[in-house]
């Protein structure tokens, strides 16, 4: 699974005018399964993702997680971030997970999420969504497991 994770002081997801999930001070998470992942994996990206030392401490290092600093997670499926796009201009998706695989895990990774106490916010699997947010720092970060 790939995720691309933005610390925020604020974010939500809007579907057809309506915002579906919003969270203040916490991260955003887009996140796309990949062709081949298994089950174990959305259990070990909700973990990483938890203990991910991205927030600042008193002395203002990046020393503290998103659980630590009590913080939320707004949850969006993004199918694109298996872009592939070493050929050509148009790029590739075909190394994400079917539609109904990737729900399965998508959903499997907002409940790990959930079990480890983190509030969570989320858009919806397959939607046509838009995405606000302020990127707190700036702080991006990618990672897969």
């Amino acid at each position: 699974m790939r995720a691309l994770v933005q610390r925020v002081s604020e974010a939500s997801v809007t579907i057809d005018g309506a915002v579906v999930g919003e969270i203040g001070h916490g991260m955003l998470v887009l996140v796309c399964a990949m062709e081949g992942d298994t089950d174990e994996l959305p259990a070990k990206l909700a973990a990483k993702l938890s203990k991910m030392r991205i927030f600042q401490d008193e002395a203002g290092k990046m020393n503290k997680s998103l659980v630590d600093v009590g913080g939320s997670a707004l949850i969006v499926s993004q199918f694109t971030l298996s872009a592939d796009t070493s050929r050509g201009n148009r790029p590739g998706f075909s190394t994400a997970a079917r539609p109904a695989e990737g729900e399965r895990l998508y959903e499997m990774f907002k409940d790990e999420v959930a079990k480890l106490g983190i509030q969570a916010a989320c858009g919806r699997f397959g939607a046509d969504m838009q995405v606000s947010l302020i990127n707190d720092g700036p702080v991006t970060i990618w990672t897969e497991v």
